[in-house]
């Protein structure tokens, strides 16, 4: 019953100030002001803005996040799975909103950002540890927050952009908007298609060299193409918001997906592409009605959602001359309903309030079609599950003085029939010095991340006796901002920005799959994990001349993830060792010179030796060495009367480098794309 009250005063809370950021990139982001937003007080966050996610329509979310952030983007190739993981933490530890709706598969707790294309988002953020509280819990690492704007030009707009690559790779965008005082809508589309055919050299087969004696002379790595890697991705996103013009404005959006792709041989395969098809195959709908109620010192807004999942996964092998065996047949499908409640209250100039509450209601079948066939239909390897989720959260914001401010975050949440206990988290930041915007910054909070439905429920192997995941995070770090002219004035100006933070986080009970004396793999809370380490982001604008522009980020991050727990056995070797695909170095840089109506970009992104397994052993399959990406592109800017033209050459691996992100999964060389955008000009009314 008090947890129930508990759910009601969050609920009732309502409260104001709306904000929202444009994306632009312009240097009054840094100027330095005499009151800072008491939304984010004491928030380590990673704002992206327009230019990086409408870079190129080709980009996917996994692309924005490896070459603008520091956070480990583990990728299988392009339009296969690619995941994030924050500050040593696994993909299941960080948590992705769309709009406000936890997009996470509740299946595998992970989310696809090879399934997000880049130019269907318009806002994008990270919020570090215990930065993520404030928005949802179990984000051990922290939070990816994704989402629209609700604003489009006046009357009719569209935009199209067409991209061909190298691989025979087509990319399409197409985007209509219509705006007027009340109404604005948006319909946004891509398709993508490649046979993603590109040749690497295999590392992990030999050829051998004879002589005319059939003696062995030396040997050398196959040049071979990536198999079985084609794929075809539609997407489609259709938004509507109507503006009441008297503090109330009501929202659609309404996503769907489409994808079909061959999951591409390992480098170890050694039967032909035509023996075998592995093909996985996905429709997704994501649906969300909002409204928002705004006043001058108090908001409140309503969301309804659902999400529906179908996916199914086929493997099978020509056995014999058109005769196939079926070795899988998987299908699952997960259905979501979501609702949420929130508010923000600002009585006084130095007391902000804001609350939610939160429901997630999932229902999940998985299973084996071919199993139930091979059993004549008696048997099911899987499961048919729901489980509801409840999250609400109530924090109280005090500027004590101009310089300091303080934060309190309670989070209280439920899955299925177990409560977690209560998520507290605090923020304190402080203006150390006006000049150059010198700021301190320290946080403190308990998380909790709920096992998987899989983890509790697949079949065979899991374990719904499974406790959740646990842990406390600590935060500290500083950041300045050394402001300039506006970049609108024509003058020269520049600014700096940077910041370092320094975080430890001691996660109990962390979840793993483990080999069984029954020949299969079973989940168990087994470890403690001690993951610390720095992060660093520095940002400069600079104008050297009129009409000049030059633009610099970079980020770094050093992350030990270590195994703390006891040994399993006397073998095990795992203790006091990193934890596997966690890479102890990572960083990105990106640099964009810009004259008149020509734009050049430089990316790179680096991360330090993975090992694939909990031993760390250094041997041909137990670790991938460190690796370097270089993309470049030139863009040149066109404008006719009756439309403005985009043109764009990209080059991705610049330097050809030879590299995995997964082991026995390569990745191409170098490669190009070419683009073409058009935005037609419409009269307007006058």
């Amino acid at each position: 019953m008090k947890r129930l009250l508990y759910f009601i005063i969050l609920s009732a809370v309502a409260c104001g100030a709306y904000a929202q950021a444009d994306g632009n990139i312009s240097l009054r982001q840094v100027t330095v002001t005499a009151r800072r937003p008491m939304k984010e007080i004491g928030v380590q966050k990673t704002p992206f803005d327009s230019a990086m996610l409408k870079e190129n329509v080709a980009l996917s979310m996994a692309d924005v996040l490896a070459f603008n952030s520091s956070v480990f983007v583990k990728s299988y190739g392009r339009a296969t799975l690619s995941t994030v993981a924050f500050r040593g933490t696994s993909p299941s530890h960080t948590q992705v909103t769309w709009n406000g709706m936890r997009i996470n598969n509740p299946m595998l707790g992970m989310t696809d950002f090879s399934t997000i294309p880049a130019y269907f988002i318009d806002q994008a953020s990270l919020l570090h540890g215990t930065s993520s509280v404030n928005e949802t819990g179990g984000g051990l690492g922290g939070l990816v927050r994704l989402g629209t704007l609700p604003y489009v030009p006046e009357g009719f707009n569209a935009q199209y952009v067409q991209g061909i690559g190298s691989f025979s790779t087509f990319d399409e965008f197409l985007r209509v908007t219509y705006g007027n005082d009340h109404w604005s809508s948006s319909t946004r589309a891509v398709y993508s298609s490649s046979p993603n055919d590109y040749e690497y050299t295999n590392h992990d087969k030999k050829v051998n060299i004879y002589d005319d004696d059939h003696n062995i002379v030396g040997q050398y790595h196959p040049k071979e193409r990536n198999r079985s890697g084609s794929f075809k991705d539609f997407h489609i996103l259709q938004e509507v918001y109507y503006n009441t013009l008297r503090g109330d404005r009501f929202g659609v959006n309404a996503w769907f997906v489409n994808s079909n792709r061959e999951l591409p041989m390992l480098t170890t395969d050694y039967g032909k592409a035509s023996d075998f098809e592995n093909r996985q195959r996905e429709h997704t709908f994501r649906g969300i009605l909002s409204w928002d109620h705004n006043r001058s010192n108090w908001r409140t807004g309503v969301k309804g959602g659902y999400v529906h999942t179908w996916m199914g996964y086929d493997y099978k092998r020509e056995v014999a001359p058109d005769n196939w065996a079926v070795m899988t047949r998987s299908r699952s499908k997960v259905n979501t309903i979501y609702g949420q409640i929130d508010g923000e209250y600002n009585p006084a100039r130095r007391w902000y309030f804001t609350a939610n509450v939160s429901a997630h209601q999932h229902f999940v079948r998985s299973e084996d079609k071919n199993i139930i066939l091979q059993e004549g239909g008696n048997g099911i390897v899987g499961y048919d599950k729901g489980r509801i989720e409840l999250s609400g959260a109530f924090s109280a914001k005090w500027q004590a003085t101009d310089r300091i401010g303080m934060s309190l975050v309670l989070r209280e949440e439920m899955f299925g029939e177990k409560w977690a206990p209560l998520t507290p988290a605090f923020f304190i930041d402080g203006l150390v010095a006006r000049r150059g915007n010198v700021m301190l910054r320290a946080s403190v909070s308990r998380n909790h991340k709920f096992p998987t439905l899989n983890d509790m429920y697949f079949l065979p192997g899991g374990n719904p006796d499974l406790r959740s995941e646990e842990g406390w995070t600590y935060d500290a770090g500083m950041s300045f901002d050394i402001g300039g002219e506006s970049l609108e004035s024509g003058s020269r100006a520049i600014a700096l920005g940077g910041s370092v933070t320094w975080f430890d986080s001691y996660i109990d009970d962390w979840i793993i799959w483990l080999p069984t004396t029954k020949g299969f793999f079973s989940p168990r809370n087994v470890k403690k994990v001690h993951a610390y380490g720095i992060e660093v982001k520095g940002n400069m604008a600079l104008r050297p001349a009129k009409g000049w522009l030059i633009d610099l980020n970079g980020s770094y991050s050093w992350t030990p993830s270590i195994n703390e727990g006891e040994k399993m056995s006397p073998a095990d070797m795992s203790v006091g060792r990193q934890l596997p695909y966690v890479p102890k170095h990572s960083a990105s840089v990106t640099g964009r010179l810009s004259w008149q109506s020509w734009s050049f970009l430089y990316k790179w992104a680096y991360y330090s030796e993975r090992f694939t397994m909990s031993s760390n052993d250094y041997t041909l399959t137990g670790h991938l060495p460190d690796y370097f990406m270089s993309n470049v592109s030139l863009e040149k800017g066109l404008s006719f009367k009756p439309l403005d033209m985009q043109l764009k050459l990209a080059v991705n691996n610049l330097f050809n480098e030879d590299y995995m992100s997964v082991l026995s999964r390569p990745m191409p060389g170098i490669n190009f794309e070419f683009f073409i955008g058009i935005t037609p000009k419409f009269r307007k009314k006058k």
